[in-house]
């Protein structure tokens, strides 16, 4: 047997080595195995390079569940299986194009169609823009908007340490700026994209025509903030100028895609299921190596550390890579479904969707005493500098799990970077640090062990 092996039996055991606890000790082995005899880097490697964009429902996206569902074959699972889920298809066509008419100038600026957007004319469209800085200032103009371009210039706030509150207070003019810009009478949106820098690349993302019916949706793109800054103060220069843009996507039929599964019985309680996952699925851009390629190689990293170091659950372990949560969630909505169908009892949810960047702490969705309790194993973490366990959202793909005794939890990493590659071309392989991936699953491993240790239930 491998040393690791032997030593994680008798920390299993209850026995302490130089006064450390079983815990301190089991933390070690965890960590050591991530990073000394990791996979997720290479299994990363694959998804990103030789794979790539990930959208639902496209060629890549099934290549993406058929590797990683023979990659968790390999691991010597108790099953490995897929569960059926239509998605939704929407393709972007060829590449869009966008430029400021300034009086004789056209001025080139960079810009992506977003997720679920309808195209423009044949040949492009052509209007005068209002620039706003809220849903809530576009509501104000009223008629001002009819034949317009609305240009949503609300820029992430830059006071936040924690980047997704950043991100919060202004995705919402992504989301739902075309839709209520439609309502009077615009005939385009354009979204400053979010980002806290100053760059060159616009960051897709999903938005919604809501209720609107089909005659009055609009095409809407995001601009690279370095082309929002440009438009505003061209603006300001000269408020009759026209905006410019063309793109060609197209919702299509929904097609049959798939979560992949990974389950490890449980060896005390088989009927209590832990669930560790992120979404398989990527924007079209890039090849989404921080979203959510990291969270699926974590995620599939945490089983490969238990078979190393010969640890079996008490409980039943799934790992669940998700299909769909980008531009629809279906995935997410699937899998707790089938949960309910099978009348299965999930005690707890770990998501990893912010990156694979060094991990902080964990975000939880739970009871007081059941958070009370988490807490009470912060020490275990800090010699790692996991410091950080809030109250907050798990994440996307676990939300629709509905378990009466389950906990949730999302993995938080360092989020300063994340937003310089959400959404965006430069979300490649190059901007992955391996050493901080292999942290973040052995974080989550961390987490998981001291869960299945401890059952919650109550």
């Amino acid at each position: 047997m491998k040393k690791s092996i032997v030593l994680a039996a008798l920390l299993l055991n209850g026995i302490a080595i130089f006064g450390q606890t079983k815990d301190e000790l089991f933390f070690k082995e965890i960590y050591k195995s991530s990073l000394t005899n990791a996979k997720c880097y290479d299994w990363l490697d694959h998804l990103s390079n030789k794979i790539g964009a990930r959208l639902s429902g496209s060629d890549n996206a099934q290549k993406a569940v058929l590797y990683t569902k023979a990659q968790l074959e390999t691991l010597g699972l108790d099953k490995v299986y897929l569960q059926e889920v239509m998605v939704p298809k929407w393709v972007r066509g060829e590449k869009e194009t966008a430029y400021i008419l300034d009086n004789k100038t056209k001025i080139t600026v960079p810009i992506c169609a977003l997720g679920g957007s309808i195209a423009t004319a044949k040949n492009g469209l052509t209007a005068a823009v209002i620039e706003v800085q809220s849903i809530a200032e576009l509501k104000t103009l009223g008629d001002k908007l009819k034949g317009k371009i609305v240009f949503f210039n609300r820029p992430m706030e830059q006071e936040f340490i924690e980047t997704f509150k950043s991100y919060g207070g202004c995705v919402d003019q992504r989301y739902a700026g075309a839709k209520e810009a439609a309502k009077f009478g615009a005939v385009g949106t354009i979204v400053r994209s979010m980002n806290l820098r100053l760059d060159d690349f616009p960051h897709t993302g999903n938005q919604s025509y809501g209720d609107l019916p089909k005659s009055q949706y609009i095409p809407t793109a995001a601009i690279s903030t370095n082309g929002a800054e440009l438009l505003s103060k061209s603006l300001k220069k000269n408020p009759n100028l026209k905006f410019y843009f063309k793109q060609n996507c197209q919702q299509l039929e929904d097609v049959l895609s798939y979560n992949v599964v990974g389950e490890i019985k449980g060896s005390v309680h088989p009927e209590n299921i832990m669930v560790v996952g992120g979404h398989l699925d990527s924007w079209d851009l890039a090849d989404g190596s921080h979203d959510d390629g990291a969270g699926v190689v974590q995620s599939m990293e945490v089983i490969n550390i238990f078979k190393n170091l010969g640890y079996k659950p008490k409980n039943t372990l799934r790992v669940v890579l998700f299909m769909n949560e980008e531009n629809g969630g279906k995935g997410g909505k699937k899998y707790e479904e089938l949960a309910q169908a099978n009348h299965e009892n999930h005690i707890f949810a770990l998501e990893s969707d912010s990156g694979g960047f060094s991990p902080r702490g964990f975000s939880f969705e739970s009871d007081e005493a059941n958070f009370n309790r988490i807490q009470g194993w912060k020490n275990l973490f800090e010699p790692y500098l996991i410091h950080s366990f809030t109250k907050g959202h798990g994440g996307s793909d676990i939300d629709p799990l509905t378990s009466k005794t389950i906990v949730k939890a999302g993995l938080k990493p360092d989020s300063q970077r994340y937003f310089d590659y959400h959404h965006a071309a430069n979300d490649t392989f190059d901007a992955i640090n391996k050493r901080e991936l292999e942290l973040g699953a052995a974080t989550m491993a961390s987490l998981i062990y001291l869960i299945d240790q401890n059952a919650i239930l109550k």
